[in-house]
């Protein structure tokens, strides 16, 4: 049989890919800095003036971060940030505990001068945001050094899963309240990385384990609703 002509996406529909990726994003690091508290309204009108485009791919958007349990929808409510249960918090940590150290093993496994370099540099620009207090930043960078991890260690179908875990513990540290300058100590991950370039994974493997229960424990169990400026948050 002839094979079959490669088909290529009209260049209108790449744009608009494109467009709801940079959407995607911008709400995503506006859920991770903290911008976005748990349970804030999205409403589609709303967004769609924000970002100059149509509901219609607002919703896409939205149903792709409901997939991914970064935000919730409800029929005739619309879509809300999610707001974790204390049971699900368990949960995620629960999945971390077991996917992190496996992580750590792959990553030494496949370790190179420049994987350890780049973990160097992203530790560099989450001690300089401390050393400025830009606390959005530092929340950011936090959460980005676990993902990193998982990308340097070539799993694509863990980076993802890590992606999300660290997304919804953002979350569960913003709803409970955790200080964020103890809930993901620098020092640890100082002392993660130099345990990777020596290729320790034992050690490596268990201080990650100390850094998340570290996270776990510094949780309360309260939280409150805070009414949140949509046009604020993505205002350039």
């Amino acid at each position: 049989m002839p094979r079959q002509p490669r088909t290529t996406l009209p260049q209108a529909q790449l744009e608009q890919e494109r467009g709801n990726d940079e959407i995607y994003e911008r709400i995503y690091v506006a859920i991770l800095e903290h911008r976005l508290h748990p349970g804030t309204k999205l409403g589609e009108d709303r967004l769609a003036s924000i970002f100059n485009v149509s509901r219609a791919r607002i919703r896409e958007v939205l149903a792709r971060m409901a997939h991914e349990q970064i935000i919730d929808l409800y029929p005739q409510r619309g879509a809300f940030v999610a707001r974790p249960t204390p049971e699900q918090a368990m949960d995620v940590f629960e999945a971390r505990r077991l996917i992190e150290p496996a992580v750590i093993r792959r990553l030494i496994n496949t370790l190179t001068p420049d994987k350890v370099a780049r973990l160097r540099q992203h530790q560099e620009l989450e001690m300089d945001a401390r050393r400025r207090d830009d606390k959005r930043a530092v929340v950011r960078l936090s959460g980005e050094f676990h993902q990193l991890l998982a990308t340097l260690a070539g799993n694509t179908a863990l980076a993802r899963s890590l992606r999300e875990l660290s997304m919804l513990t953002c979350l569960i540290i913003f709803l409970y309240d955790a200080p964020t300058a103890n809930s993901c100590r620098a020092d640890e991950h100082s002392s993660i990385i130099e345990a990777i370039a020596k290729r320790d994974a034992a050690r490596a493997e268990k201080l990650m384990l100390e850094h998340l229960d570290h996270i776990e424990k510094s949780l309360t169990l309260h939280s409150a609703t805070v009414e949140v400026d949509l046009e604020a948050v993505f205002r350039d």
